[in-house]
């Protein structure tokens, strides 16, 4: 018999949030699964799966992905003040502050995570580049940064575990 663990509302609005602006679990799952298949002989995408699962638990990724994710929102409503407003609209190469935040997730599972986001953050595959092009409209100053750390930390949970040192995981 299994227990199914019951989310806060931090979480749901979180996860659902991420749905909204296009992003769906598997998109984060394939980025996992394109980080560490060179590593992992014997990685499955449900194993990439359950690492997302367990980066989305925390409350700081939370706090990251709502925090973000309303600027982003609030940059495409116009709403924002000047320069504010000019610098998240077109993710000013300078601006700088969606990294920061992204980092506050890559942090979550160790410093493996800063190599893993440093890459798929400059090869962009997979949603990184639907969330990165800026022909539709969207914006995702901060999204498609929240997207790769949540990715990156999710391998950085996979790479530890896979050596049997699950004593940075508090679950």
């Amino acid at each position: 018999m299994t227990t199914e663990r019951q989310m806060t509302d931090l979480e749901k609005k979180a996860r659902e949030l991420l749905k909204q602006r296009g992003v769906e679990l598997h998109d984060i799952a394939e980025l996992v699964f394109f980080l560490q298949n060179k590593y992992q002989e014997n990685l499955t995408m449900e194993d990439c799966y359950e690492n997302v699962n367990s980066v989305l638990m925390k409350r700081e990724v939370q706090n990251a992905i709502l925090t973000g994710i309303q600027l982003d929102i609030l940059a495409e409503q116009k709403k924002l003040d000047h320069p504010l407003q000019e610098i998240i609209a077109t993710d000013e190469s300078l601006y700088g502050i969606d990294e920061v935040i992204a980092l506050s997730i890559v942090n979550v599972y160790g410093s493996i995570g800063f190599t893993n986001y440093g890459y798929i953050d400059k090869v962009k595959p997979g949603i990184l580049e639907k969330l990165n092009d800026k022909t539709d409209g969207d914006c995702h100053t901060f999204l498609d940064d929240i997207v790769g750390a949540i990715a990156a930390a999710a391998s950085s949970r996979l790479a530890h575990r896979a050596v049997h040192d699950v004593s940075i995981d508090d679950e």
